[in-house]
């Protein structure tokens, strides 16, 4: 079911990624993390905040900016690279790019209101990005 969001470039269910992140966060001896690519639309927002916002002290969010045309070569590049994702085509690429515009750019901009974004200019080579 997951790879199927996946392959599609949609989203997985937020109760599905929830309960995962949580039992990596149990199963983990550490204290802080860093979680990658959540959340991602409104409802990934409201469902981490009903199931995890208690137990968590959200420190900031890492934003690497860069373009369009940028994210799809390093994407392109990696899947040639035999990456084993089967997002990293010309096809998914598009339907990621429709669901980051329409869904995830509204989280950045509701955490950059609340001064916890953290961004970074990705568009140089990736060894120079700091």
């Amino acid at each position: 079911m997951i790879e199927e969001h996946i392959r599609n470039g949609g989203i997985v269910p937020v109760e599905v990624t929830c309960s995962l992140i949580e039992k990596a966060m149990k199963e983990s001896s550490c204290e802080k993390f860093l979680i990658d690519g959540f959340p991602r639309n409104q409802n990934n927002m409201e469902g981490w905040n009903r199931q995890m916002a208690d137990n968590v002290n959200l420190l900031f969010v890492l934003f690497f900016d860069c373009s369009q045309e940028v994210c799809a070569q390093r994407c392109l590049e990696r899947g040639a690279a035999g990456s084993g994702r089967s997002d990293d085509n010309p096809e998914s690429l598009k339907k990621r790019f429709q669901t980051y515009m329409n869904d995830t750019m509204h989280i950045i901009k509701f955490y950059e209101k609340q001064n916890l974004v953290c961004r970074v200019d990705a568009s140089k080579p990736p060894d120079e990005v700091k």
